[in-house]
């Protein structure tokens, strides 16, 4: 239970009021949290692709604006709402894009879904349980959310399944990674795909997920892991993340992805993840694993709509196609996880990050993203 009602909020935030328009720092109201919320105090965040994406989008439903952006961040506990028993004032917390509630079938599920189905996950413009915000400009207009989270802002409010306490002293630009990105790609190796010591992996797209992918099959124990991207640059940054393989498509003459791959990896790599978001390279990741056992797992969202097609009888050798949401980590039972194995020095943090700015230079990390120049940017509130 509060001690005190809280009261609204002035503070600063990036607001996105036009689809691919630099993002504006204003002053925004963040109302107090309601029944089954906290408000947060972020403390920094970062920007992950889905941000970009949305952000530019066009024609579509899910493209709302104006919107605060941002769903990998840490920040503290600065109030809560009624009937939050899980968080206090003062823990320190990140916030996820995607809830464990602990009640619903699938969170309680030993199946291992992550797909709470009491507040399932949505790109939605407000908050999960009531539909409304609690974000408003000074002219007292509505700003929308971003998959409940929001974390261009000073503070933000979050339904409490998407929020998760953490313990350790670790450096919070650290605990930022946990919220998204890392977790996704470790998670999608160790989680849904269930690497194992001495396999074959290959990666389709060798950005932050990707390497994270990467580092998770490293983790596992896998003796081979090939990237796939056109940047050549990639191989070098690759290494630090375990990679011990490159194929660029532009250098491959006529020969096809898939093809390569199933002739360095003398019949085809036990695993394959597909990082981008093209139904073309889902294909061709398909087609590249092994026939018997070999499995696929699409991380990216495609960027077009555009559908996956497998014949039929490419399935009955026993190669199978799996979808990923955050890797499948659930987050409140596995992040704390994550964490330690950083602790034990097992999962490295410390490479992801290339870059880290205030909040008034948010539009240089929508730049350095775009150019291929950073991994991960980390946006201080404080800077």
């Amino acid at each position: 239970m509060a001690t005190a009602t809280p009261k609204p909020i002035k503070c600063k935030a990036a607001v996105g009021r036009a689809a691919g328009e630099p993002l504006q720092i204003e002053e925004v109201v963040v109302a107090p949290p309601k029944a089954h919320e906290v408000r947060i105090k972020i403390i920094c965040t970062s920007l992950c692709h889905s941000d970009v994406t949305f952000w530019r989008m066009k024609g579509n439903p899910l493209a709302v604006h104006p919107r605060i952006f941002g769903h990998e961040a840490v920040g503290t506990i600065e109030s809560i709402g009624e009937h939050v028993d899980e968080f206090k004032v003062g823990d320190l917390v990140v916030p996820v894009f995607t809830g464990q509630c602990h009640e619903c079938a699938d969170c309680t599920s030993e199946r291992g879904s992550n797909i709470c189905s009491l507040l399932p996950f949505r790109i939605s413009p407000a908050m999960p349980r009531d539909g409304t915000t609690r974000f408003t400009d000074m002219n007292g207009e509505s700003i929308y959310h971003f998959t409940g989270v929001s974390s261009f802002s000073e503070y933000t409010v979050v339904d409490v399944t998407q929020v998760v306490k953490l313990d350790a002293a670790v450096e919070h630009n650290k605990l930022c990674l946990l919220s998204c990105g890392v977790s996704t790609g470790v998670g999608a190796a160790w989680k849904l795909a269930g690497v194992d010591v001495g396999s074959t992996v290959a990666i389709f797209g060798l950005g932050s997920v990707g390497l994270a992918v990467a580092e998770g099959c490293r983790i596992r124990g896998a003796s081979r892991i090939i990237g796939v991207d056109l940047n050549p640059d990639k191989f070098e940054l690759g290494k630090k993340f375990g990679l011990t393989d490159f194929v660029n498509p532009k250098e491959i003459g006529d020969k096809s992805v898939s093809k390569v791959i199933t002739e360095m990896t003398n019949g085809g790599a036990d695993y394959c993840f597909e990082c981008i978001g093209l139904a073309s390279l889902m294909s061709d990741a398909f087609k590249s694993t092994h026939q018997g056992w070999g499995k696929t797992i699409i991380l990216g969202v495609e960027m077009h709509g555009s559908p996956l097609c497998i014949a039929p009888y490419e399935l009955l050798n026993g190669r199978c196609v799996m979808g990923s949401l955050f890797g499948g980590i659930k987050p409140k039972d596995d992040i704390p996880t994550l964490l330690n194995k950083y602790l034990n020095k097992e999962l490295e943090l410390d490479k992801f990050i290339t870059h880290e700015i205030g909040l008034d230079e948010i539009n240089k990390a929508f730049d350095l993203l775009l150019e291929g120049k950073s991994l991960r940017c980390i946006i201080w509130m404080d800077k």
